[in-house]
This record gives structure tokens, C-alpha cells and sequence, in this order.
């Protein structure tokens, strides 16, 4: 997946992706779990025909199913209790490098 080895290329370790937890309406994903040092992101990757589009194209629905996936990873990992946490969005466009977006948003944002 490009937006992993991006990530990896700019020194992060990859520490889960794809993750799905729960069912339902409380169901939680996350695309890639990330950490660099004492920081643990959790990014949504969005591909669009411009890097603009991918940009606006996440929604506080998904936000929040993020948010609930990233809770349920930390409840799986409690080792990583310690680290500064954030959410991050990537995004990929044909043509284009990908572009990182640390700190994307806040939870309840």
C-alpha cells in the first residue's frame, strides 16, 4: 500500500492496518496504526482524482467510526497507554505525491 510505505519512508512503524472492530452501528475502522517515537497515529487514507477532493472527502461519520476503532485497538494494545496519541489523514491522488496530514483532527471535532 503506498500510503504505508510512505509512512515508513518518513520513519513511522506500521502497527496495524485495516482493523475493524465491533458490528454494527458501534463498529470502529481504522486504515493504518502508526508510530514514530512516543506517538501512536491512527490515519485515514482517501484516494480521489485530486489531492483536493481526497482532502474533503472524510465525514464526521466516518471520524468517529476512526475514533471508535482507534479506542478499541487501545484496549487491545494497553502498552501503548503511554503514548501521545492523533489522528492523521492521508491522502492520495493519481499522478500526485501522497500527502500527510498529522493532527488532521481532534476527537469530538
Amino acid at each position: 500500500m503506498v500510503a504505508a510505505l510512505w509512512l515508513r519512508l518518513k520513519g513511522y512503524r506500521l502497527l496495524g492496518h485495516g482493523a475493524v472492530t465491533g458490528r454494527g452501528s458501534g463498529a470502529g475502522e481504522v486504515d493504518l496504526v502508526v508510530r514514530r517515537g512516543t506517538v501512536v497515529a491512527f490515519v485515514e487514507v482517501k484516494s480521489r482524482p485530486s489531492l483536493e477532493q481526497a482532502a474533503h472527502a472524510l465525514t464526521p461519520a466516518q471520524r468517529r467510526r476512526i475514533e471508535r476503532g482507534a479506542a478499541a485497538f487501545l484496549a487491545r494494545h494497553p502498552a501503548l497507554a503511554g503514548c501521545d496519541l492523533r489522528f492523521d489523514l492521508m491522502l492520495l491522488a493519481p499522478g500526485r505525491l501522497p500527502r500527510h496530514l498529522p493532527d488532521a483532527w481532534r476527537p469530538g471535532d
